[in-house]
C-alpha cells in the first residue's frame, strides 16, 4: 500500500505547561520568533474523537517558524482524555508529535491502523475547515504523527507566520490571535 501522506516533515510540536514561559525559553534560547498563541476550545474545534469514542480538545497553542519547520507548542486545559496527555503529563515539557501534511486523511488513518498503530484524536478546525489525525506511533517512534489535511486556508495562515518570522525584529515576541 503506498503511503497517502507528504512525508515532509513540516512541524515539530511540544506539549508545555506554561505556553508563554516555554515561548520565551524558545525567543531567548534560540532567537525564535514570534510566537502566535491563540486558544483551540471546542467552539474551535469539533468533530472531535479519542481512541475511537467522542472527545474534546481544549487548549492553547503557540506557533513560531524556525527555517522549513514549524515550532508549535501546545499548552493542554480541562481534564478530558486526549492525546496530548497520554504521554506528557502536567508539570513535564516533551517532544510529543511531528506533522505532515495529506490529501486523503481517511487513507492516511487507514494505513496506520494497518500497521497497528492507534488513532489517538482526530477532529476538525471549523474557522478553516482542516481535519486533521493524531496516530499513536509512540511506541515505534517516540513520539505521535499528526497529520493534517492540505487546505489554503490553514496553509495562508502558516505562511503569514513563516513570512512575520523570517523578517522579524525581536519585537513582540508573544502575539495572541
Amino acid at each position: 500500500m503506498k503511503l497517502p501522506t507528504d512525508t515532509d516533515v513540516f512541524q515539530n510540536s511540544w506539549v508545555v505547561d506554561d505556553i508563554e514561559a516555554a515561548a520565551m525559553e524558545w525567543v531567548t534560547l534560540f532567537n525564535i520568533g514570534p510566537f502566535f498563541i491563540g486558544e483551540y476550545s471546542p467552539k474551535i474545534i469539533s468533530e472531535v474523537t479519542y481512541r475511537g469514542a467522542p472527545g474534546e480538545l481544549n487548549m492553547l497553542v503557540g506557533l513560531a517558524q524556525a527555517g522549513a519547520i514549524q515550532i508549535e507548542l501546545i499548552q493542554p486545559v480541562g481534564d478530558k482524555p486526549n492525546c496530548y496527555r497520554d504521554v506528557v503529563k502536567p508539570g513535564e515539557t516533551m517532544l510529543h508529535h511531528v506533522c505532515v501534511w495529506t490529501d486523503d486523511l481517511d487513507a492516511d488513518l487507514a494505513y496506520y491502523q494497518s500497521k497497528g498503530c492507534e488513532i489517538a484524536n482526530t477532529g476538525r478546525v471549523t474557522d478553516n475547515n482542516a481535519r486533521f489525525g493524531y496516530v499513536d506511533t509512540y511506541r515505534q517512534l517516540n513520539c505521535m504523527i499528526e497529520i493534517l489535511e492540505h487546505n489554503d486556508s490553514i496553509k495562508a495562515v502558516f505562511k503569514m507566520i513563516a513570512d512575520t518570522c523570517s523578517t522579524w525584529d525581536g519585537k513582540d515576541p508573544i502575539r495572541h490571535y
